[in-house]
């Protein structure tokens, strides 16, 4: 079985939106939609927790002192 290549966050989330536009046209059968229904929540969950990640990123910045991460504090 060949090993799927990871996709980028635009990539899954550009396949979210097709996925929803397939389930609300009501024009697939009911089987099909299910299984859409699934294969969207996978992807919104890799999509949220890439969006996750992404925002604990940035709420980091480089303490140019230490050389080591530390938690923003815009009040700093």
């Amino acid at each position: 079985m060949a090993e799927k290549k990871e996709q980028k966050f635009e990539d899954k989330l550009s396949e979210l939106e097709k996925i929803v536009l397939d389930i609300e046209s009501g024009e697939i059968p009911l089987e099909d939609a299910i299984n859409k229904f699934n294969e969207a929540m996978i992807l919104a969950n890799d999509c949220d927790k890439t969006l996750k990640d992404a925002t604990k990123t940035v709420q980091k910045i480089l303490d140019q002192e230490s050389n080591k991460l530390k938690e923003f504090n815009p009040q700093d």
